[in-house]
């Protein structure tokens, strides 16, 4: 969502960290273009002319005329501040109160308030290891209290039973009754929206909040509707008790004004925000990796996170011993690509790392998608169990059975099985050296920089979890699965050749 407003920014400060010293009147210049790139990305007026001002007083002080490297100066205050706008620090999911917690999910229609309520009730359940009931209030639009009855059946989440001709309030009455008698920690109130603000809306919403006495009012916020979603936040704010907004379509190719400006403007923090539309596509919102990512430094900690959630901890112990061996087959690798897919594929995996914004370039004309991993995997099941433990018994005749099983070419079996030894000569190199494969998977993983000004957004003092996969000593392996060979900066591996990958058609 962030992506124009990234670019934006980078040229900018490129600019700026280009230079040995830097005059007030570059720094106004600066800021003349920062205040264009927020106004362009729909951020309020006067969240921009506050955040500008914020951040030309500070950069004409005498700590950055007098900084070694002035332009980088320039962007870490820049980085504070949005920090600040953001919120500072993240606010999750309070559920500090006596059971069943109550949570009430407000907003307009479509914003995407049902299925929001199953996503925090799926991850409150899986997470959090909560029991969860979710209740439908929408007795206005058709079949809404049978969307959420289904969405709770995938996501194994209790709904309260459909009663027809019962009024929201008395649905509320009954919601909380049978959370209280059936043991359940959390009770989440789906509401009713309307397609614009009403009176009516805003008396049903604070009717059922008398009666609920929630512990979180959350107000469900479609990220593409821009400023309109901070002017929501205003009007809800002012008839009900929020405490909390999340965005919804965050993964969409909005231009993020309404993030960087509804925390400022209502006072209210961004608690979660939706960034797709599986079950699991629901993250914490957190002010100082959004910043890091709009400024192109990456999310790191995230993308570690994700990975402790998506990771076999047992599985990847066991690939780290046999790597000291010096032993990584195809079925390894098969392993790798699966842990790839699960961490959102190449796309997901790169656009979380630092610096990537600069080769943005080199990867769209890549035409990175997922279905590579997939059809990299087709080969590898195609193979035989012998094939796949020794791969030096693929000749011609058996990769000519392998194409024809997956359905590729045996050119994309000579890429895979290439890549492949390379990946197991690297994984040899690394099991010989003291220490490496084991802080690579699960045996003290060596600590980041606590200082990343341009590399990352690890918190200072932060250190990488044990157990992650691929980031030995804060750094990507040259053979990441699926992108071979080198060729991008700052270490990356190379993405053209990539076995089973088609080329756009001009």
């Amino acid at each position: 969502m962030f992506e124009t407003l990234s670019d934006r920014l980078s040229g900018i400060f490129d600019k700026l960290t280009r230079r040995g010293a830097l005059s007030e009147e570059d720094v106004s210049e600066a800021m003349r273009e920062v205040r264009r790139a927020l106004i362009e990305a729909d951020v309020a007026l006067d969240v921009v002319k506050s955040f500008t001002d914020r951040v030309k007083a500070k950069a004409v002080g005498q700590d950055v005329v007098k900084s070694v490297t002035p332009g980088q100066m320039v962007v870490k205050i820049v980085n504070d501040e949005l920090v600040r706008m953001l919120g500072s620090e993240a606010q999750g999911i309070d559920l500090a109160a006596t059971p069943p917690v109550v949570m009430m999910m407000v907003g307009l229609q479509g914003s995407g308030k049902t299925t929001t309520t199953s996503k925090l009730a799926h991850r409150l359940t899986t997470r959090d290891k909560q029991k969860v009931m979710m209740a439908s209030l929408d007795t206005r639009r058709p079949a809404a209290q049978e969307q959420l009855r289904v969405l709770g059946e995938q996501a194994n989440v209790a709904t309260l039973p459909i009663v027809e001709g019962q009024s929201p309030t008395e649905i509320t009455e009954r919601a909380v009754k049978a959370a209280r008698l059936g043991g359940f920690d959390v009770l989440i109130l789906d509401t009713a929206g309307r397609t614009h603000i009403d009176e009516e809306l805003m008396a049903e919403t604070a009717a059922i909040e008398k009666i609920a006495q929630p512990h979180e009012t959350l107000l469900v916020a479609d990220a593409l509707t821009g400023q309109d979603a901070v002017n929501l936040a205003k009007n809800f704010g002012e008839r009900v008790d929020l405490t909390g907004i999340v965005l919804t379509r965050v993964d969409g190719d909005g231009r993020g004004g309404a993030a960087l400006s509804m925390r400022a403007v209502s006072g209210k923090p961004i608690k979660l925000m939706g960034v797709g539309e599986k079950l699991d596509a629901l993250e914490d919102f957190h002010p100082d990796r959004i910043a890091g990512r709009i400024l192109g430094m990456g999310d790191v900690v995230g993308l570690v996170e994700k990975a402790m959630e998506t990771v076999e901890a047992d599985k990847a112990q066991k690939m780290a011993e046999r790597m000291k061996k010096g032993a990584f087959d195809l079925n390894d690798l098969s392993e790798q690509l699966g842990q790839m897919q699960k961490l959102g594929g190449m796309g997901g995996v790169l656009s979380m790392l630092p610096g990537i914004g600069k080769v943005k370039k080199q990867l769209d004309a890549a035409n990175l998608d997922d279905s590579v991993l997939k059809r990299q995997q087709a080969i590898i099941s195609s193979m035989t169990k012998g094939e796949r433990k020794n791969p030096k018994l693929l000749n011609a005749s058996r990769k000519k059975r392998v194409a024809a099983g997956s359905g590729t070419s045996v050119q994309d079996i000579n890429k895979l099985v290439k890549m492949h030894r390379q990946m197991a000569d690297m994984m040899k190199a690394m099991g010989k050296k003291r220490g490496a494969l084991a802080g690579l998977f699960g045996g003290g993983m060596p600590q980041m920089p606590a200082d990343m000004p341009e590399g990352g957004s690890l918190p200072k003092g932060a250190e990488l979890p044990a157990n992650f996969p691929g980031l030995p000593g804060g750094g990507l392996p040259g053979g990441l699965p699926g992108l071979p060979g080198t060729g991008l900066p700052g270490g990356l591996p190379g993405l053209r050749g990539l076995p089973g990958q088609r080329k756009k058609k001009r």
